[in-house]
């Protein structure tokens, strides 16, 4: 008998397809249908199955829930490039596209004008987004222990790199100081939103947020692809790698727009990451002549986690997110 040959394992399954076991561990691309197109054409979520060489967890990556946000195509792509199925301690599913019909119309919602990540968990019977968050949540969340989806700003905004997660669950938190962002920002669940429905289920599950929407951004891919292993690592489905030193995240719990308080065309003051005190101008509005000039203050104190791109705004337009640092002593 060979002990180096690791125990068999299981094949990874789905409805129509299933991922063998090797000494050596396996890698298959599944198409999941999602709909028929009009042409007569299937449409498909296609899953990258890493079934690791040894037993271990389960965990999910994806990106492009909304489909004008790019940067998680090419945070999983690198992600599958830089892992062996041989290194690996169980599974892992990676889905680069979850929103096909998004991603083919350059758009963040679907064809129902639907927002894919306020339709969870979905319904085999409701609405295109619901169907589609049916099978994502079906075939994938249920599955794992954890997971890791990646999003951008929207709306002509950029996001400094940082997680949304539950800050209150520990295990959760254990995984969001292994992932280590610049920031962490403790956020409660919307309706209808994948990581609500997936806490519900006891999935432990990190929202990445870095750069803007139709653009991929070098510095929130890095991020994201050293802060996903570090992640894995935490679980022990990889072994502790170069990205594996200590990082420190910054945990906050309030973070505020500040908006635009006439329409006009809008100059943004300060930087992603840059520090800011209570009362400081973060930008300023005007017309196109330049005159009527106003000031947006900061209301906290914090760090800058979000700006706005474009120039020309409406009142009420959020300008500068803003993650509040200066929070009184938590029990």
């Amino acid at each position: 008998m060979n002990l180096l040959v690791p125990p068999s394992r299981p094949p990874f399954t789905f409805k129509k397809s299933k991922v063998p076991p090797t000494p050596a561990g396996s890698k298959a691309i599944v198409e999941l249908p999602i709909a028929r197109l009009a042409s007569g054409a299937w449409a498909h979520m296609r899953v990258a199955v890493v079934h690791g060489s040894r037993p271990g967890k389960t965990a999910w990556v994806s990106g492009a829930l909304h489909g004008d946000e790019l940067n998680g195509i090419e945070i999983v792509r690198r992600l599958l490039q830089s892992i062996s199925p041989t290194d690996l301690h169980g599974t892992l599913l990676a889905i680069p596209i979850v929103n096909v019909f998004g991603v083919m119309n350059r758009s963040r919602y679907l064809p129902d004008r639907r927002d894919l990540n306020r339709a969870f968990p979905g319904s085999a019977r409701g609405s295109m987004a619901s169907r589609l968050a049916r099978l994502f949540f079906d075939e994938v969340v249920t599955r794992c222990d954890l997971g890791m989806d990646f999003h951008t700003g929207s709306a002509g905004r950029s996001n400094l790199p940082h997680l949304r997660c539950d800050l209150d669950d520990p295990e959760t938190r254990r995984l969001a100081q292994a992932f280590g962002a610049p920031v962490t920002y403790h956020a409660k669940t919307r309706h209808g939103s994948l990581r609500g429905a997936a806490a519900a289920e006891g999935v432990q599950t990190l929202l990445f947020e870095g750069g803007e929407a139709h653009r991929f951004d070098e510095e929130a891919v890095t991020t994201a692809l050293a802060g996903a292993k570090r992640t894995l690592a935490a679980v022990d489905m990889l072994s502790p790698c170069e990205e594996a030193s200590a990082v420190s995240t910054v945990e906050v719990r309030e973070s505020r727009w500040m908006r635009a308080g006439r329409a006009g065309f809008a100059r943004v003051h300060v930087s992603l990451g840059a520090r800011v005190r209570e009362g400081d101008v973060v930008a300023t509005v005007a017309d196109a002549f330049g005159s009527q000039q106003v000031a947006v203050r900061s209301r906290l104190t914090g760090i800058v986690i979000g700006v706005l791109r474009e120039p020309q705004v409406h009142q009420g337009d959020a300008l500068v997110h803003v993650a509040n640092t200066h929070e009184p002593n938590r029990a």
